[in-house]
């Protein structure tokens, strides 16, 4: 037997040997299976717990569980825990904004000052920000996320976000560049709300979240049991941010089943995928939770990966994007080596 086919076989055994522990998965052992070869280098990252969710098409969905849900008091993570979704629920926005367009609601050739006239002096360009731009990112409204006096107490600003984006300079002309910001989509929220005469989260929860079956997927603290809520942790705090109040939360099992949904198109009806106009995956970050939710067209997996630990200088970011390139190369490995045997 060759040092390749050994290395095969172990690989396989060791997934095995995680999977048939899902629920009590540790942490190391979760670190080496993502990680083969180069565990030693990740050992001490100091992530506190992690949920990852695999849909292949046309299988059953695989669950890996790592680390604590709690730390304080052991309890270990459970795949069904609801998760701080964050920027990730823009997808939703974008497909509702879409839906929106082909009912002929709304254009994505309309400006923002044709919603929010009383914003033309506040907003920069306002007359010729299109809704698309929005969508895209490319308007060059201000990211109040950016405003480090929105983080003096985010709890609290986040109920008025808009004003700590608003009396500043654009970050460039309309359509002339692009920069990722919150702004576009709490706008285009309020959008939504002045088109339908309700709120988007109803309006999401009618287009999107019925239709699709997703359960598990809700938009406040509010509407859950927060025992049921992961845990999340920023590096060096003590505090379990979990009861802050941070927006859409889902189980990865309906993040996936969202993402499936979009890129397999059965999230749109009839003429909406063709109008869509923004990404197919997305990552998500605040105080204690941070999330990729990615597609593979080359294997046709969804991969949803939670992570309750964060910090905002980039390195745990960074890191989470590591593990997950890490876990696709072994799906994709697997998935190859199933092609030649000829099992897949």
């Amino acid at each position: 037997m060759t040092k390749k086919q050994i290395k095969r076989i172990f690989r396989i055994v060791f997934i095995v040997a995680s999977i048939s522990s899902l629920w009590f998965v540790p942490w190391i052992l979760v670190k080496a299976w993502i990680l083969p070869e180069q565990v030693n280098e990740a050992i001490g990252h100091g992530f506190d717990g992690m949920i990852v969710y695999v849909d292949e098409a046309e299988k059953p969905p695989a669950f890996y569980t790592g680390g604590w849900n709690d730390r304080e008091n052991k309890i270990p993570v459970d795949p069904k825990l609801l998760f701080k979704i964050a920027s990730i629920s823009k997808l939703y926005v974008a497909v509702s904004i879409t839906k929106l367009v082909k009912e002929k609601r709304l254009s994505l050739d309309e400006t923002l000052d044709d919603y929010f006239p009383e914003l033309v002096n506040r907003i920069e360009n306002a007359e010729n920000i299109t809704l698309k731009m929005m969508v895209q990112h490319r308007s060059g409204i201000p990211n109040f996320t950016n405003n480090p006096a929105f983080w003096e107490d985010e709890q609290k600003n986040g109920k008025k976000a808009l004003e700590f984006a608003l009396d500043l300079p654009a970050s460039f002309e309309p359509d002339k560049g692009y920069e990722y910001s919150n702004t576009n989509y709490l706008l285009l929220r309020e959008i939504i709300y002045k088109v339908v005469g309700y709120s988007h989260q109803q309006y999401i929860r009618e287009e999107i979240l019925i239709p699709l079956g997703l359960n598990n997927t809700f938009f406040s603290l509010k509407e859950v049991d927060i025992d049921d809520v992961m845990s999340g942790y920023y590096v060096g705090v003590d505090e379990d941010f979990k009861t802050n109040e941070n927006g859409m939360l889902a189980t990865a099992e309906d993040v996936g089943k969202f993402l499936r949904a979009l890129n397999d198109g059965s999230v749109f009806d009839e003429g909406e995928q063709e109008i869509y106009p923004y990404v197919y995956e997305h990552g998500g970050l605040v105080p204690g939770y941070q999330s990729l939710a990615e597609y593979h067209k080359d294997i046709n997996m969804v991969v949803i990966q939670f992570i309750n630990t964060t910090n905002f200088d980039g390195y745990e970011w960074n890191l989470s994007e590591i593990i997950i390139n890490r876990i696709v190369k072994i799906l994709r490995n697997e998935k190859a080596h199933n092609r030649v045997d000829g099992s897949d």
